[in-house]
């Protein structure tokens, strides 16, 4: 609950410090006074936008402090722990602090730390909601109403089950419908990889082959150069008779050995020599193999010819390196697979689609039969709230229409719409073509008690919702509001004195001016203060004995109760 408000330099405020209590707060004044100045501050502590505007003008910044009493507030102690915002000192108390600067600057802190707008928001929600004079207008929204229906209802694991099949089915509904998207595209290709891979298929060029194709290419083509050289070296290196190399190696050794005896430095060349013979007579020996298996095939060169242009070819038609040809092959293969597959998966995502769309539906039919409940008891209760507040003939109705064809929502298929009959033989209809602006504020007023056990927020402000309203009706409407504040902490702003009696406490707002400048205060009323203030309320400006008479009577009458 709110338990105090500081407010410093803002707009007609100078100075305002206010404790709150528990229950219903009643907060009068005379017109134009700034009853609703605290509601202002307060909404920027919700995260409202700031304007330079609302910085008195004889100064620098204006400051709003509002401190919260958590102790039975585990939502939003729970969000000050997640956000790291908990209080070091007491998590059991919440300070939100903004400053304004008179050149537009804001800054905002949350138990001293610096927060965001959306933090301050965040944060706001599980700590006060406010409701302005033309809040009872949403009623006429149909997503408003069906919010008040699941609100009532309380179905959060039905709505959980609708949104998570809805998210599930729109996963699949869109992998199906890009894939849909790329059929013609995907099926282009495929005819086009068809061709390339069944020719590449049927050439079946091995990995590394084309590099031994090029090899043997040269060595076939040069066949008959290669086995005459060869022959010849051969011939030259040990056969000639008029001296062939490895004979010239033998003359020598045998001679350098007749005189290794005379010098000993000979030695490493005979040596040498001797490995070199060696080296000769083996080298001969190769070449004589290397002739030997040297074949000269006209008919394996034309194989390897005719291959080797059909690499070529297959190369410079896919734009790619004859060596880099085999790995084409399988990128383009494994490409040829994955669209395969992708017809598949095609097929398979269709069957999917159907079958979650079936359980989305199915748990929107679960979920339409928990609003149709919560619709009808709601709209008991409306009907037997707004009978005491001066509408005895109205008769209420919420209709929850289930279409399966209606354009699917994470929210479920129904329609809500509040439908009122205010006369006798008056069929109902939508609130705005039946109620007037007083018969809508109540019938809002009444829903918000009526919900008051699901409300999120232990603090509710509502500012002037009671205009249109007056004698017996304000009283009814006060006592709904005294109701209402055994739920949770209630302040409202009313002009009305059968409301101000209902309230547990009171607060009023005052306007002072030295004719240079203006000072709103807000004073916390005591007992004989309040019967003043309803006498000026019930009488005006002259206020009389009758009237200070039936400001006290009033005042009991409603504490009573």
């Amino acid at each position: 609950m709110l338990a105090h408000l500081s407010i410093s330099n803002f707009a007609v405020v100078k100075q305002l410090s206010v404790n709150l209590e528990k229950g219903l707060t009643a907060i009068t004044g005379e017109t134009g006074a700034g009853k609703s100045i605290a509601i202002d501050a307060l909404s920027l502590c919700l995260g409202e936008r700031a304007d330079a505007n609302a910085v008195r003008s004889t100064a620098s910044k204006a400051e709003i402090i509002a401190h919260f009493a958590l102790a039975t507030n585990a939502n939003a102690k729970r969000y000050l722990d997640e956000h790291e915002l908990t209080s070091d000192e007491d998590e059991n108390s919440c300070f939100i602090r903004r400053v304004i600067s008179k050149e537009g600057r804001s800054k905002a802190f949350i138990n001293g730390i610096p927060a965001s707008l959306q933090q301050l928001k965040g944060l706001g929600q599980h700590l006060l909601a406010i409701h302005g004079q033309n809040t009872h207008l949403q009623l006429l929204k149909e997503d408003y109403q069906r919010q008040l229906v699941d609100t009532v209802g309380n179905h959060k694991d039905s709505l959980s089950n609708v949104k998570q099949h809805f998210a599930l089915w729109r996963e699949k509904q869109k992998m199906l419908s890009e894939l849909q998207a790329q059929a013609q595209q995907r099926e282009d290709r495929l005819q086009l990889l068809t061709y390339q891979v069944r020719e590449l298929d049927e050439f079946a060029l091995e990995d590394g082959e084309f590099l031994e194709l090029e090899t043997e290419h040269k060595r076939l083509s040069n066949g008959q150069s290669l086995l005459e050289q060869a022959q010849t070296s051969f011939y030259h290196l040990y056969e000639s008779d008029e001296g062939n190399a490895l004979s010239i190696l033998q003359n020598s050794i045998d001679r350098l050995g007749e005189l290794e005896s005379h010098d000993a430095s000979l030695s490493p060349i005979l040596v040498l020599l001797n490995e070199a013979a060696i080296q000769v007579e083996e080298a001969a020996g190769e070449l004589r193999h290397y002739c030997d298996d040297l074949e000269i095939d006209p008919l394996r060169l034309q194989q390897v010819e005719a291959r080797y242009a059909k690499a070529m070819e297959l190369a410079r038609k896919h734009s790619v390196m004859p060596e880099d040809l085999f790995a084409h092959h399988q990128t383009l293969a494994t490409e040829f697979a994955s669209l395969g597959d992708q017809e598949s998966l095609l097929t398979t995502l269709e069957d999917e689609v159907d079958v979650l769309k079936a359980q989305y539906l199915s748990e929107t039919k679960v979920l339409s039969e928990c609003r149709l409940k919560a619709a009808n008891y709601l709209a008991s209760e409306i009907e037997t709230q707004i009978h005491q507040m001066n509408m005895p003939h109205a008769k209420v109705a919420i209709e929850v229409n289930y279409d399966e064809f209606k354009k699917p929502s994470a929210l479920g298929q129904d329609s809500v719409e509040i439908k009122v009959s205010t006369n006798p033989g008056q069929a109902a209809d939508k609130l705005d073509k039946v109620v007037s602006g007083g018969e809508l504020s109540r019938i809002g007023l009444a829903i918000q008690v009526i919900a008051s056990d699901n409300h999120a927020t232990p603090t509710m402000i509502f500012d002037e919702v009671d205009t249109g309203i007056s004698g017996p009706t304000a009283s009814i409407v006060g006592g709904l509001l005294r109701r209402l504040g055994k739920q949770v902490q209630v302040m409202c702003v009313t002009h009305l004195p059968q409301v101000a009696a209902q309230a547990h406490n009171q607060l009023f707002v005052t306007k002072l001016t030295d004719g240079e400048s203006t000072e709103t205060q807000m004073l916390a009323l005591t007992k004989q203060d309040r019967v003043d203030e309803l006498a000026r309320l019930l009488a005006g400006d002259k206020v009389t004995k009758s009237a200070l008479a039936n400001a006290k009577e009033l005042l009991k009458s409603a504490q009573s109760n």
